[in-house]
């Protein structure tokens, strides 16, 4: 285990986990005495088009992948449209190894409840849903009780704070479809109807929940807004690099000593956040890692050292998705690990569209076939042109992010692949689990 040196540890900034590891944290009384709802008394003096502007000036960009800024989405909402406005959060955490807004949930309720206050009030919404996977019962719990706990301290309802402000807010669990994580198919869930990406345009911005204008975002993105508002844009600023700002938490799950959140300023690099988790485990070496989650390409020890922020992953060839750094040593195989995260995929597709419900079906049992040694070279050539078909051809992101551990995999592991259709590594899947695949 390694000890992280000074400069290392000051990579550390504890902003939206600072209250996690204190008695109670979930409830409000402690909230309130660490600067709960600080922000929102600040935030209710303040005209809604500069709490945009701020969030603008911030440049606080999404925490759910996309890292579309967020001051920018706001700002697309049409204003004196007579409309009904609406802020839905996108709480359905379910691709594999991502694992930050459930905890922040679970152990600061009120972060989240206050920043969709905040956001709320920006974008003139009298009414906000919280979409949350149907499997988080305990986080859903949590959060249930934050908001009535807001409701009887004034913080939501009629006239909050003696501003003349008015905000309901709804707790919604989802019924665990991976789909509903695609903001259209969310909104659809919400309505009642099969989660289904939407065609777009138009876009939720103008025709969202109810066909009525409508900002989605991420529960890390919401949940950043407070401190915002009570630091300021050039302290958001001060952490970070100039395009990517503020803090961001990553998930190290996988091959390490100690996994789990780690927040740091954005930039940090899977060196740097491996000595703060202890190094890798004893006898085992780094040999390959997701930055952002299944759906984003997979690098491989040679990069340690690239900047994990949206422009520093995205030069390496992959995505910075939702910092969920999965990692993988030389005791682990690519190739069954792709698999794996295929299989999820496959079952999850919500059929919608050819590419990815045909394209994924079609790729497991390719999969399958070469890890029951029964693969040929021509299969490589079939994986890459599915997901030829697939990439940027799937109705949503949900195809292309299957596509991504795939491509990666073979480009950077096509020895592994080679070594089970030649016969050098014995099968991991049997002929039985070959033949009954379906």
């Amino acid at each position: 285990m390694t000890t992280p040196r000074p400069e290392t540890l000051a990579k550390l900034t504890p902003v939206l986990t600072k209250r996690w590891l204190s008695p109670d944290a979930w409830q409000i009384g402690t909230y309130e005495q660490l600067d709960g709802y600080a922000a929102l008394r600040k935030a209710l003096k303040a005209h809604p088009d500069d709490l945009i502007q701020l969030i603008k000036d911030s440049g606080l960009r999404g925490r759910g992948g996309a890292g579309f800024p967020t001051g920018l989405k706001w700002g697309f909402i049409p204003q004196g449209d007579g409309k009904p406005h609406y802020l839905v959060v996108n709480a359905d955490e379910g691709e594999p190894g991502t694992c930050k807004d459930l905890p922040l949930m679970t152990h600061d309720p009120h972060a989240l409840v206050e920043g969709v206050i905040i956001a709320s009030y920006a974008i003139r919404a009298s009414r906000a849903y919280i979409y949350i996977r149907g499997e988080a019962v305990h986080a859903a719990r949590r959060l249930r009780n934050a908001v009535q706990e807001a409701y009887d301290k004034g913080y939501l309802g009629r006239n909050i704070l003696r501003s003349g402000y008015d905000l309901e807010l709804v707790v919604h669990s989802g019924a665990g479809a991976y789909i509903c994580g695609e903001e259209t198919a969310l909104l659809d869930s919400l309505e009642g109807f099969r989660g289904q990406p939407r065609l777009r345009p138009p876009f939720p911005a103008t025709h969202g929940l109810y066909a009525s204008p409508t900002v989605v975002n991420n529960v890390g993105t919401i949940a950043s807004v407070p401190p915002i508002v009570l630091g300021g844009a050039d302290w958001w600023k001060s952490m970070g690099t100039e395009k990517s700002s503020g803090p961001m938490i990553y998930s190290l799950s996988g091959r390490v000593v100690n996994p789990g959140q780690y927040e740091c300023s954005m930039g940090v690099t899977l060196r740097e956040l491996l000595e703060l988790a202890g190094g890798m485990q004893p006898g085992h070496n780094l040999r390959f890692w997701t930055p952002g989650g299944s759906s984003t390409p997979l690098l491989a020890a040679e990069h340690l050292d690239v900047p994990l922020d949206f422009e520093g992953v995205a030069a390496a060839g992959s995505i910075l998705g939702t910092t969920a750094t999965q990692i993988f040593s030389d005791q682990d195989c690519p190739v069954y690990a792709t698999y794996r995260w295929l299989e999820f995929y496959h079952h999850e597709s919500c059929g919608k569209c050819t590419p990815c419900r045909e394209g994924n079906y079609w790729m497991v049992r390719v999969y399958r076939r070469i890890l029951a040694g029964q693969g040929t070279h021509e299969d490589l050539d079939t994986l890459l042109d599915t997901c030829d078909n697939i990439l940027g051809r799937s109705f949503c992101g949900l195809g292309d992010g299957a596509t991504s551990s795939v491509t990666s995999s073979l480009k950077y592991f096509k020895q592994d692949y080679l070594d089970y259709i030649e016969g050098r590594t014995a099968p991991k899947l049997s002929d039985k689990q070959l033949v009954g695949a379906h």
